[in-house]
């Protein structure tokens, strides 16, 4: 099962990004039902500039689907204006796109009737700089710093004396 394009939900995605000056976005944007989507809302799928929406929103109700539409299109807004760098995904950024949305004070979570999904934090990472340890459900890929050390001790900026290095796995017996 693929996402299907909703060229109504396209064509307002793309009506909010240009009402906003955000003319390459809109040029862009495409907004699909995505039925493999089970416990989230929607999603923002930055490199396509695509919006995926759980079609169990159509049940819930139709505000429901626009409400994530500008959630979904916030995160869009935001990376573009950063210039596609690294972002707190519901960072001030986002908060930012989401007051211009008209939807101010927006969650990062939502608190609809769709199932919970609980994944298992299986890897467990600890930092250079403050001993924090930090549970993961993905490998971490490339080298990541410990987010809070990062802001408190060196401007939001990364810095390798706060790189988190791998202490277990969930297939590891020793992890603690």
């Amino acid at each position: 099962m693929h996402p299907v394009t909703d060229p109504r939900l396209t064509q307002t995605a793309r009506a909010l990004l240009s009402d906003l000056g955000e003319t390459t976005l809109a040029r862009n944007t495409i907004v699909c039902w995505n039925p493999r989507m089970r416990s989230a809302a929607g999603r923002a799928w930055l490199q396509h500039c695509r919006i995926d929406i759980n079609p169990k929103l159509r049940t819930i109700a139709a505000e429901e689907i626009d409400r994530t539409l500008r959630h979904e299109l916030a995160h869009l807004i935001a990376w573009q204006r950063t210039g596609n760098r690294r972002i707190q995904a519901h960072g001030e950024e986002w908060r930012q796109a989401c007051r211009e949305l008209d939807i101010p004070g927006e969650k990062a979570t939502h608190q609809l009737p769709l199932p919970i999904r609980r994944q298992r934090k299986r890897y467990s990472y600890r930092c250079r700089g403050c001993q924090r340890v930090v549970r993961r459900v993905r490998e971490i890929q490339r080298p990541t710093a410990c987010g809070t050390c990062c802001r408190t001790r060196n401007n939001g900026r990364f810095n390798e004396a706060f790189i988190l290095e791998k202490i277990g796995s969930a297939n590891d017996t020793s992890h603690p």
